[in-house]
């Protein structure tokens, strides 16, 4: 038999090893002590074996039956009167409230129990401890008013301290609480603190306070949009959380938490069968009452093993629905974070590559309209046509999700399959010149002049699966081939392949270069991308009805291929240019009011409206707009969305407000059904998205004005 003192020594290597997160010897040894106390009936160490025990169940295994062992271990602290014992135990119930039940009025009802012991038997450290633990628990439910008394009062003593694990908590609460007041400054020094103690820690156990520093940071920098460091530090987060609550951890205090259970059963067993002895000894007179009572104990023991059998059935299978459960809730939640992230993400893009690429088709444009003399100059129509390019690729690459979804359908356009395929091979001609390759296109001479169909969406897939040979070819050639294969009807099945003898592509590997972000690792050169180039043009040949095939040999060459049968009928293409003729041999003198920040945009909008002998008056912001409509009168308000002092829809209502009357166009980069619905709410009549035609922008103009007129 164990003296107290060894149970003692035992009982500090189980917290030891708990701390560690060597959770198997942990609960092996609390369990031992447990035994041995119970031998020497010591009501203070059994406490204490409970509440180590009840530690390792809720933080690795089950919350619920740690807290059963925390009652147990506070009914041993109370037959022991021992105040240090009441101190911990309930202080570690008051957490279980707090992180497994988000029931903090209970659990600030315990903490406040444990500081009046730790207070009454003046422990520093845990009343410091303590302290924080109320604090925490009182931001929780956002009451910072009362909770910053609780951390103000400890400040000092934990800053003394040598407790890594109190500065941690400390800074990274008083970052929570400056996060909550808008003080994103202070807020972010402590929270900064709060990570650079993190990298000081050697207890296995702080990993899990530092984890929830990690996710309250997060929470800081997503309640101020700063999306990209929200997600790293939710990443960083995830990580910590992951290496803790490990599944090996978890099934290791099962294994061990089992061989305690099962003590614990054989101490009622154990209880019963001594009252059983001593109910035999008083009846041992009557060889009947002893019968019956042996047979009752015999139903009894049976029920109770049966009771046994079904609580772990049923543990087992609550266990089983838990974590199906958490697994369910936390990969919602992630989806949710990467839905919300993927959504900012894609509206901020978006907005910012639309602007600047509006001033480079506006640029080039005005390079165009005053230098007449350049009208054919290679180099200007690549460039006019490299930028409507990448404003399709954007477009595409941002809403790849779309394409999947078929949510992106093919325009009719008139276009001469000749003139793109030679805009593209003169695009691309520095990349052929620089791997010392020929870039040959092959029409043939079949193909009617005119064809209908979606010419962008087709220059995009032809603009990948080029500049892909070029980069995988040197010191060879490049092949464009268009060739009419069949005629039904209007319709003219146009066979078209690029061709190269490049690198070429192993077999094993052409299954997989269409899927997203894949890039394949090639023997020669270093060749870098988005591995989105294929992914996109196998869906676009899909949304044209066809399918693309590829035929490679590594050293000899790759073969892309596809057939898309396109319109050719006269009847349809005279409807289409009748579509987008805008008739601008009006009389009217329109004036119209630009409300733009952006100086490149000013310019180029302005010269648009000017070339067309439009008025046009230009202002940086709304409120200068505003005042300016109270004292003049305009035919049209081209309004833009992001502008810094006041946005365009808000200065929309306030032009509302005011009566007035006067159309209002939505000229702005951001994506058009994000918008739509809030423009039309505030009162503008209508959206265009730049970079845009300028036929379309006269024609919404002429519309809006005429309606105005008639009504």
């Amino acid at each position: 038999m164990q003296s107290k003192k060894q149970i003692e020594k035992t009982l500090i290597d189980a917290g030891d090893a708990f701390f560690n997160l060597d959770v198997d010897k942990s609960l092996k040894l609390s369990k031992s002590a447990l035994d041995n106390a119970y031998k020497i009936k010591d009501d203070a160490l059994m406490a204490k074996a409970y509440n180590v025990i009840g530690l390792n169940f809720e933080e690795f295994y089950n919350p619920d039956k740690g807290f059963d062992y925390y009652q147990k271990a506070l009914r041993h602290a109370e037959l022991a009167q021992n105040d240090s014992i009441r101190d911990w135990v309930n202080n570690n119930i008051g957490s279980y409230y707090s992180y497994r039940k988000n029931n903090f009025k209970k659990s600030i009802e315990y903490y406040k129990k444990a500081l009046f012991f730790s207070e009454k038997i003046k422990d520093s450290i845990e009343i410091m401890y303590t302290k924080l633990n109320i604090a925490s628990a009182y931001f929780a439910i956002n009451d910072f008013k009362n909770g910053i008394v609780y951390l103000e009062s400890t400040k000092d003593y934990v800053l003394k301290s040598k407790e890594l694990e109190a500065k941690i908590s400390l800074y990274s609460m008083f970052g929570s609480y400056y996060s909550f007041y808008n003080d994103n400054v202070k807020a972010e020094q402590n929270f900064n603190e709060a990570v650079n103690l993190s990298k000081k820690n050697t207890s296995k156990l702080v990993d899990s306070n530092v984890c929830d520093v990690y996710n309250d940071f997060s929470k800081h920098y997503k309640k101020n949009k700063n999306y990209e460091k929200a997600f790293y530090y939710l990443n960083l987060h995830q990580e910590l959380k992951e290496k803790v609550y490990n599944d090996e951890r978890i099934k290791k205090v099962k294994l061990a938490g089992s061989e305690i259970e099962l003590a614990e059963y054989q101490r009622q067993i154990d209880k019963i069968e001594v009252e059983k002895s001593k109910q035999s000894k008083d009846l041992k007179e009557s060889k009947l009452i002893v019968l019956l009572f042996v047979i009752i104990l015999f139903i009894l023991l049976l029920l109770l093993y049966s009771l046994y059998k079904n609580n772990v059935f049923r543990e087992e299978s609550n266990r089983e629905l838990k974590i199906a459960n958490e697994e369910l809730k936390i990969a919602k939640e992630k989806a949710e974070v990467a839905s919300q992230l993927k959504t900012q993400f894609v509206s901020t893009i978006s907005h910012e590559l639309r602007t600047p690429l509006y001033g480079v088709v506006g640029i080039t444009n005005i390079i165009l309209d005053e230098h007449k003399e350049l009208a054919n100059s290679p180099h200007l129509n690549s460039l006019k046509f490299s930028a409507r390019y990448l404003l399709s690729l954007v477009n595409d690459l941002l809403q790849i999700n779309k394409i999947e979804e078929n949510k992106i359908t093919l325009e009719n356009m008139i276009f001469n399959v000749s003139d793109e395929i030679k805009t593209i091979v003169d695009s691309l001609e520095f990349i052929a010149v620089k791997n010392n390759n020929k870039l040959i296109a092959d029409i043939d001479a079949n193909i009617p002049e005119f064809l209908i169909g979606d010419k962008l969406r087709l220059s995009q897939v032809f603009m990948n699966l080029v500049s892909n040979a070029l980069k995988f070819t040197k010191d060879g050639k490049v092949i464009v081939t268009a060739k009419q294969e069949r005629i039904e009807g209007t319709k003219h099945f146009i066979h078209f392949s690029v061709e190269d003898n490049g690198v070429g592509i192993a077999k094993e590997d052409q299954e997989k270069i269409f899927e997203k972000f894949v890039q394949i690792e090639r023997k020669e050169g270093d060749y870098q991308g988005t591995g989105l180039g294929l992914s996109i043009v196998q869906k676009l040949t899909e949304l044209f009805g066809s399918k693309i095939h590829l035929e490679s040999e590594e050293g000899v060459g790759t073969t892309f291929s596809f057939t898309i049968g396109f319109e050719a009928d006269e009847t349809k293409k005279n409807e289409i240019i009748n579509n987008i003729v805008v008739d601008l041999s009006s009389n009217h003198f329109y004036k119209i009011l630009v409300v733009e920040d952006n100086k490149i945009n000013q310019i180029v909008t302005k010269k648009i409206l000017e070339s067309n002998n439009f008025k046009c008056t230009i202002l940086d912001d709304g409120y200068a707009a505003i005042e300016l409509l109270d004292n003049e009168n305009f035919d049209v308000i081209l309004m833009d969305i992001n502008m810094p002092i006041i946005n365009g829809f808000d200065t929309t209502k306030l032009i509302r407000k005011k009566g007035i009357t006067t159309p209002v166009i939505a000229l702005t980069a951001f994506d058009k059904q994000e918008i739509t619905e809030q423009a039309l709410s505030c009162g503008m009549n209508d959206i265009i998205i730049k970079p845009f035609e300028q036929g379309k922008l006269f024609q919404v103009i002429n519309n809006l004005v005429t309606k105005k007129n008639v009504d």
